[in-house]
């Protein structure tokens, strides 16, 4: 999401001053040494970017960068082993953890002296963690977590993240954990299932409880609540009370009783009744992103994928649909990348940021024929006049970051870190950055800024 809009009211000479230090920084030719990422005024500009490598002599980690001018500084990176990805930050981002595929380590860190926290071993992949507080615990879903004494595999970690586990919580393929803002309520997705697990995490008896596969919960203290009633739950948004839960039906194997792909939706669930009170039915649902009364919601469907409208040699193409909260009804649909969508930002200036994994992948971006189609993963929504853009590059998308204080996206895509102008939703060309893209050297798996501006 855009961050600390508080700050758009700094005014316009202070970004200007910070711009002509950076050109002067850039133009004359200085090395940029300071490992704090300070704009001349004051403010704090630090985004962590991770950047996984396979070379033994080259250094992966987690690239500090300032911000303010999309320029690395600090060398070596931070410490997080050789291939860190998926990256989680605290919602007043005093903590931010980064997974470790090579190692299946989790490496937390104080973001305000950029110094490790702790490790926490989780033993098999997580490709979701969640750090609801700004107390020293997270969470992690990992659906191939074996759990001593059963059969079953899958479990949400608890994680301290000064280091080690705190507990485990046993649900069957684990795939996705959302929290609620206290940390109290975590809703937890699984693979090929109809079912959402609702847990309470502070009730769970550690280091192992497995109440939700035996059934025997405390009625004083519940752990989890198994909620029947989805069709291949994936995700959810959280609002207060509320939580949109986004059904994928048939682009995630749910089918009907006659044996065609489930239609997908989004389910309205009460988090104090634990009851889905609607349904608003969509053209696709792995992702969302709430913007005010709007709910947008992006998948791949398994039936209506034509990408009518675009010229393009992609034969499938995915949906974005508007969801007006006000009246539960969808009041717009656009034709959009494929893939698997699992990435949703928004720039400070109403640019939609839509990114997802395993998409239909068109031309090299790195070797660009003139006049052959590039296009990848990413697609941009400018909301204020519906236009649709799909930028030429190629790749899995990562990771998003935006900001108040300048309009620009972060997206890692494909490895690569860009950097998107969002007045004209292309990469961004100036004096000091060449090409758009920040020069990380690895694979960028995510970003994250550890500052608000």
């Amino acid at each position: 999401m855009s961050l600390g809009a508080c700050r758009l009211k700094r005014s316009f000479f202070a970004l200007a001053a910070g711009l002509g230090v950076s050109v002067c920084l850039i133009a004359c030719g200085h090395t940029v040494t300071n490992t704090t990422g300070v704009a001349p005024n004051g403010q704090l500009t630090r985004v962590l970017a991770s950047q996984g490598v396979t070379s033994a002599s080259t250094f992966g980690g987690l690239d500090v960068i300032d911000g303010w001018i999309d320029v690395l500084i600090r060398t070596p990176p931070l410490s997080a082993g050789s291939e860190p990805g998926l990256m989680a930050i605290s919602p007043g981002r005093s903590q931010v953890a980064a997974f470790d595929q090579s190692s299946n380590t989790v490496y937390a860190f104080f973001t305000s002296t950029e110094k490790a926290e702790g490790t926490v071993q989780l033993g098999f992949p997580t490709y979701s963690m969640v750090i609801p507080t700004e107390a020293a615990f997270g969470y992690a879903a990992v659906p191939s977590a074996f759990v001593p004494g059963h059969t079953f595999i899958g479990a949400v970690e608890v994680m301290n993240l000064t280091g080690g586990l705190n507990g485990t919580i046993a649900v069957t393929n684990a795939q996705m954990v959302v929290s609620n803002s206290t940390g109290t309520e975590l809703l937890v997705f699984s693979n090929d299932s109809d079912v959402m697990t609702v847990l309470y995490p502070n009730n769970s008896s550690p280091p192992v409880d497995t109440s939700c596969q035996t059934g025997n919960m405390n009625p004083n203290a519940p752990v989890c609540f198994p909620i029947t009633g989805f069709s291949r739950p994936v995700n959810a948004i959280i609002n207060g009370s509320v939580a949109y839960v986004l059904n994928c039906g048939g682009e995630c194997g749910g089918a009907t009783g006659t044996g065609a792909p489930a239609p997908a939706s989004v389910a309205i669930f009460d988090l104090n009744s634990l009851a889905i009170t609607g349904t608003i039915p969509v053209d696709a649902a792995t992702m969302a992103f709430l913007s005010g009364t709007t709910l947008y919601v992006a998948g791949t469907s398994p039936s209506n994928n034509a990408c009518t409208g675009e010229t393009t040699a992609a034969t499938t193409c995915g949906r974005l649909d508007l969801i007006d909260l006000t009246s539960n009804t969808v009041t717009n649909s656009f034709v959009i990348t494929d893939g698997y969508h699992w990435r949703m930002d928004m720039s400070s200036n109403g640019q939609l940021f839509v990114g997802s994994h395993d998409c239909t992948n068109i031309g090299d971006a790195n070797n660009p024929i003139p006049g052959q189609e590039i296009r990848g993963c990413l697609t941009i929504l400018n909301t204020a006049n519906n236009a649709i853009v799909i930028p030429p590059d190629n790749g899995d998308v990562n990771g998003f970051q935006s900001f108040s204080t300048r309009w620009v996206e972060y997206v890692a895509e494909g490895g690569n870190l860009r950097v998107y102008d969002t007045t004209i939703d292309a990469l961004l060309i100036n004096d000091y950055i060449l090409n758009g893209t920040i020069p990380v050297v690895g694979y960028a798996g995510d970003v994250k800024a550890i500052d608000f501006f």
